[in-house]
């Protein structure tokens, strides 16, 4: 096996990995970007089929490269996945799709990087990637009867993944909201749980799109951030985010039964928090993720295994650092919009404190 050496290698290469590849790029760095991936953009392709993002296309492009869309337009993951790929080709970013990493070490004052093809060595390592990773699913969902098709909303695709009769959606974010709205105009529906908060008005009038999302995304990347008092404290209590298209009311206009959480089974069956029994024959689980970073072995993870780190910085192994996390800076810090802003942070501390090492070569 041969192992490359670069300046910078790049664990993801979705939106956060391509701008972190733009910036490396315009600094004259030797960098790769890994993705585990066989398509730039699979990542959003991969979603539910009617998934449609939340910005309008003016803030859904990246540094160099607006989106290809009208500004008020809202954009589907498709267009999003293509988008990435069309970036990448554009400043030729040396991308290698397929190459899933498996670890990261320390070696000396930089790191060894193993996939499931090869290996790597660099000063620098860059996680591109967000906290959640891995799907969450409560143990007693093994305790359901076999006969109930059970899916997670990273499997969920579209309604005919599912069988006849009834549908129970566990889990009110964003993903539980949009599924469960989709399923319950197709049957009976119960959806279980109950919102962090809700956006208080419609993103789809001309006046929600060029004037409150504007307000929206000046709270999200310029307020609620680690610097604020409000953000700090939004950061402890903000586990999801709020609702923001498909409303509560929505979901009860569809005829949609809402229930408490789902905390159990009995014969077979789920069970609310209030006792009841529902008799269903496919529960879609919008449970969330959890970090996915077993693969790096290095001390830099606190409870839950969160990377310990200062705006992406992990000050206690030099080199490493990480952008696309879950409120990294500001609530804005996993999104296409706000996420830019962290990515050209971790490169001035690059530029101050890591210098440019070689050029890349193979070694057997």
């Amino acid at each position: 096996m041969t192992t490359e050496r670069y300046d910078t290698v790049v664990v993801g290469g979705g939106q956060a990995g391509l701008t972190a590849g733009y910036e490396l790029q315009r600094r004259g760095r030797d960098f790769v970007i890994l993705d585990a991936h066989e398509r730039i953009g699979e990542a959003w392709r991969r979603r539910w089929d009617s998934l449609v993002l939340f910005t309008p296309a003016r803030f859904n492009g990246l540094p160099g490269m607006r989106f290809p869309a009208s500004g008020g337009h809202f954009t589907t993951k498709d267009h999003m996945g293509d988008f990435l790929e069309s970036y990448a080709a554009r400043f030729d970013l040396p991308v290698r799709t397929g190459e899933r990493v498996t670890s990261v070490e320390r070696r000396g004052d930089g790191f060894s990087i193993t996939t499931e093809r090869g290996g790597y060595e660099a000063a620098n390592v860059i996680v591109a990637m967000a906290n959640f990773q891995q799907p969450r699913i409560p143990a007693f969902a093994a305790e359901l009867d076999p006969s109930i098709r059970q899916l997670h909303s990273h499997e969920y695709r579209n309604l005919e993944q599912l069988q006849e009769g009834p549908a129970l959606v566990v889990g009110l974010g964003n993903s539980g909201a949009d599924i469960g709205l989709e399923v319950a105009r197709d049957r009976e529906t119960w959806i279980a749980g109950r919102p962090v908060a809700v956006v208080p008005f419609r993103i789809d009038p001309w006046f929600a799109r060029n004037v409150l999302v504007r307000l929206v995304r000046f709270l999200g990347t310029r307020v609620l951030t680690l610097r604020t008092p409000l953000g700090r404290k939004a950061r402890a209590k903000l586990t999801a985010a709020p609702l923001v298209r498909v409303k509560p009311k929505d979901l009860e206009a569809a005829g949609a039964h809402r229930v408490g959480r789902i905390t159990g089974a009995r014969d077979g069956r789920p069970v609310t928090e209030e006792g009841e029994v529902l008799d269903v024959r496919n529960v879609i689980w919008c449970t969330g993720y959890r970090p996915g970073f077993s693969w790096i072995d290095l001390p830099v993870f606190g409870d839950h295994q969160e990377p310990i780190h200062d705006r992406g910085v992990v000050g206690s192994e030099p080199g490493l650092y990480f952008v696309g996390l879950h409120f990294l800076y500001a609530a804005a810090s996993d999104t296409v919009t706000g996420m830019p802003r962290d990515v050209r942070h971790v490169m001035k501390h690059l530029d101050r404190h890591r210098p440019h090492v070689g050029e890349s070569a193979a070694a057997a």
